[in-house]
C-alpha cells in the first residue's frame, strides 16, 4: 500500500514509529507536510499539491492535525476523501473532537459522563455559573485547546469570578466544569483503534499542578481500566467519530467522567506500558482500506 502521513513533525516520536511499523509490514510509506500543502479546486478533480507536485496514488492517509492548524489540516483531509482515499481519521471527526463544547454536547447527548458543565460568554451571572457546577473550586477551560492548555483551576469563588470576567474581557467563549476532587490530580488516557482500547495508563499531576497531561509535567504509569472505563472509552470515541482517539476520563464517585476525546493523539503511551499502539493503527489502515470501509461522510 501506499501510505500518506500527513504531518508537520517528521521527527517527532509517534510519527517516527508509524513509519517504522509501516515498513515492517512492507507498505510504502510518505509523510508530508499538510501545511505546505495546496488544494486545487475544480469540478470532478480534486487536487492536493505538495512539493510542486500532485500527490497521486494513495491508498491511505494518516491524519497527525496540530489543534493550532485544525481548520486548514482538516481541509486537506477533506480533499483526500474526496479523491475516495481512504483516511483513518474523517476531516468532520478532526472539526468535533477541536470543539471542546461541541465535544461535551455530542456527548452528554449520548449519556457518556462528563463532569458537569457550563458554557458562558457575556453572561453576567457569573455568579449563577459557579452555582450550577457546585461552586469554587472549579475548572475553567477556554472552548479551543489542547494538552492542558488554555486550562485555569479557579480555586476560590473570588478566583474563579476574576477568571471569568478576563475571558470575557478578551471575547473569549469558556467553559466552566465542576472540579472532581476525588480523582486527587490523577486521569485516566485509554487509547483506542477502530473501537477497541489497545493501551491505557494512568497520568499524575507533577508538584503544585492540577493538569495531568504528559506535555505538562504528568507522569504515567500502567493502569488496569474496569469494564466500566473501557465502555466509556469506546463509546466516547463512537460517539465523536473518530475510530483513533485518546480519551481522557477522571475517576469519579458516580464513575468515569470523560474529560477529552483527542483525535490525534501522542504515542507517549507506548513508552508508559509497552504497547505497541502504531501497529495497531497500521493494521487497521490496511484492513480497512482494502475492503473499501468509510466511517464518516466527507467532512462539510
Amino acid at each position: 500500500m501506499n501510505i500518506v502521513i500527513l504531518s508537520k513533525g517528521p521527527g517527532n516520536y509517534s510519527t517516527k514509529r508509524l513509519i517504522e511499523e509501516a515498513k515492517l509490514r512492507g507498505h510504502n510509506v510518505r509523510v508530508v507536510n499538510y501545511a505546505k500543502c495546496f488544494v486545487t479546486l475544480e469540478p470532478n478533480n480534486p487536487i492536493v499539491n505538495y512539493g510542486g507536485e500532485e500527490i497521486k496514488d494513495v491508498d491511505a492517509i494518516i491524519p497527525r492535525i496540530a489543534s493550532n492548524l485544525t481548520m486548514y489540516g482538516s481541509s486537506i483531509v477533506r480533499q483526500f476523501e474526496m479523491q475516495n482515499v481512504f483516511t483513518t481519521t474523517s476531516s468532520i471527526a478532526i472539526v468535533r473532537s477541536r470543539d471542546k463544547l461541541r465535544s461535551m454536547q455530542l456527548l452528554a447527548k449520548a449519556g457518556v459522563g462528563i463532569p458537569k458543565t457550563v458554557f458562558a460568554r457575556e453572561t453576567a451571572d457569573y455568579e449563577g455559573v459557579l452555582e450550577q457546577v457546585g461552586g469554587a473550586p472549579v475548572i475553567i477551560k477556554v472552548a479551543r485547546g489542547t494538552h492542558g492548555q488554555g486550562v485555569v483551576l479557579g480555586e476560590t469563588r473570588k478566583a474563579a469570578l476574576a477568571v471569568m470576567q478576563a475571558f470575557n474581557v478578551e471575547n473569549v467563549n469558556f467553559l466552566v466544569q465542576e472540579f472532581v476532587a476525588e480523582s486527587r490530580g490523577e486521569d485516566i488516557r485509554a487509547f483506542v483503534v477502530n473501537g477497541k482500547v489497545v493501551a491505557s495508563m494512568l497520568r499524575s499531576a507533577s508538584d503544585g499542578d492540577f493538569r495531568s497531561n504528559l506535555h505538562q509535567g504528568g507522569q504515567g504509569s500502567v493502569v488496569k481500566l474496569t469494564d466500566e472505563e473501557r465502555r466509556t472509552a469506546q463509546k466516547a470515541a463512537k460517539t465523536m467519530g473518530l475510530t483513533i482517539a485518546g480519551v481522557d476520563m477522571l475517576r469519579s464517585d458516580r464513575g468515569p467522567l470523560v474529560l477529552e476525546v483527542n483525535s490525534s493523539p501522542g504515542f507517549g503511551i507506548e513508552k508508559v506500558t509497552g504497547r505497541n499502539v502504531a501497529a495497531s493503527i497500521i493494521e487497521y489502515t490496511e484492513h480497512s482500506a482494502k475492503t473499501g470501509r468509510r466511517k464518516d461522510k466527507v467532512g462539510a
